[in-house]
């Protein structure tokens, strides 16, 4: 078979069924707004091939946030700008609703296109949210455009009306596109939805403030200043894509960087291969079924990737690194010397605590981050790589016994479901 076919089989594969209801009602959207704009004729079609480009080139500049979300900000606000218009240049424009999700459509795909011929296609079901809440603004508003029309230009405080209305529908749009998200992520990270819908949130509020705005003042600009408001709008965007994308990059390398430097006691022969890294994942699991958050999550996975850092520091290593064998003084000793190495960064303070604290007893009071390693470390260090559902069993029994002294009660608890769904580190 293809690899290439064989890439796109596994990515389909990969698909939750509410992605895949999600991708076939934008989809079936598609279809008919394309049918209907055909057939009726394309209103204004100077406005919609300008708005419908830079719509394209927004996707085809689309860029992937931390938790792997992906986010076209130039397209968003194009879209937005086209859908909440009223006149170009003083002269009114009167394209409908349906017409609206055409162009974005069209654009989307036209935007698309590049990246699928060098094999790096779009994600299908965040196009899918960015034109189903795209076009929830667009029946809701162009009905009414006309009525709001009039408003626009005319002495007194009548333009707060229509203002108003666009941010409302603004913001219902985030919201909606926000809450799709979370459902699909709490599918997807086996978290609770409240959860997850103030990860995207806290994610999506900045950008989704800076897009809005700039869909509303790019329809309000087109009033006086024509075709030319594209340009004028689209560059703050294009500024703020670009340092974002760039926070993207250095949170990726600095994660890359982590990562490489947990695999040196493994390279040392400190610890088994594979250890740091299934600890992690194991953690980060854990983390979610008990409702972290995500920037808790993310000090937890480095925490976890350097929890046995500081064994490098001993003279004899502990047979198999691990730690769950040794005396508890030894282990304490480990995680002391591993936190000075960590705190020397002097930008990762709160994982130097959280590592420094990991063989700590639930009565001491050490952050759940902390007790969440502990209790992994020990899971892997008697289950290792082994898929021995008997052995992963018999692993949690032990822990649960010690429970409440040992290892916190919740975590264990926690841990247990987690594994009992399958996790696979």
């Amino acid at each position: 078979m293809n690899p290439m076919v064989a890439e796109r089989r596994s990515a389909w594969q990969s698909l939750d069924s509410g992605q895949l209801l999600l991708i076939a009602a934008a989809g079936m959207l598609v279809v008919a707004a394309i049918a209907h704009t055909a057939v009726v004729g394309l209103a204004d079609s100077h406005v919609a091939v300008g708005f419908g480009a830079l719509i394209a080139v927004g996707e085809l500049a689309r860029l992937t946030m931390p938790g792997n979300r992906e986010v076209a900000p130039i397209s968003t606000a194009a879209a937005f700008g086209y859908t909440l218009l009223i006149d170009v240049g003083g002269i009114r424009v009167d394209h409908s609703a349906l017409q609206v999700v055409a162009v974005m459509s069209v654009g989307m795909i036209a935007g698309a296109l590049p990246h699928l011929a060098v094999n790096r296609p779009p994600r299908l079901d965040a196009m899918s949210r960015r034109l189903l809440s795209g076009a929830m603004v667009a029946f809701a508003y162009r009905p009414v455009a006309d009525n709001l029309a009039g408003m626009i230009g005319s002495p007194g405080d009548s333009w707060w009306i229509p203002l108003g209305m666009m941010s409302a529908l603004v913001v219902f749009a985030v919201l909606i596109d926000t809450g799709i998200a979370a459902l699909l992520r709490a599918e997807q990270v086996r978290t609770s939805f409240g959860v997850a819908a103030r990860d995207e949130l806290r994610n999506a509020a900045p950008l989704g403030t800076a897009v809005g705005a700039s869909g509303i003042l790019l329809a309000l600009g087109s009033h006086s200043m024509d075709m030319a408001a594209l340009l004028v709008f689209a560059a703050p965007l294009l500024v703020s894509q670009v340092a974002f994308r760039k926070y993207a990059q250095i949170r990726s390398t600095y994660l890359q960087t982590v990562r490489a430097l947990s695999r040196v006691t493994e390279v040392g022969g400190y610890v088994e291969q594979g250890h740091s890294l299934r600890v992690s994942r194991l953690a980060v699991a854990v983390g979610r079924e008990l409702g972290l958050a995500e920037p808790e999550l993310l000090d937890l996975e480095y925490a976890a990737l350097m929890h046995d850092i500081g064994q490098l520091s001993l003279r004899d290593p502990i047979p198999g690194g691990a730690t769950v064998l040794t005396d508890r003084d030894q282990a304490r000793r480990i995680a002391e010397l591993g936190a000075e190495v960590i705190s020397k960064t002097g930008v990762l303070d709160r994982v130097a605590e959280i590592v420094r604290r990991q063989c700590d007893s639930p009565h001491e009071g050490p952050p759940l981050a902390s007790r969440v390693i502990k209790a992994a470390n020990a899971y892997d260090d008697l289950v290792g790589g082994s898929t021995d559902r008997d052995r992963a069993a018999a692993a949690l029994d032990r822990m649960r016994l010690d429970s409440g002294s040992e290892y916190d009660a919740r975590a264990v608890e926690a841990m247990t479901r987690v594994v009992d769904r399958g996790f696979r580190a």
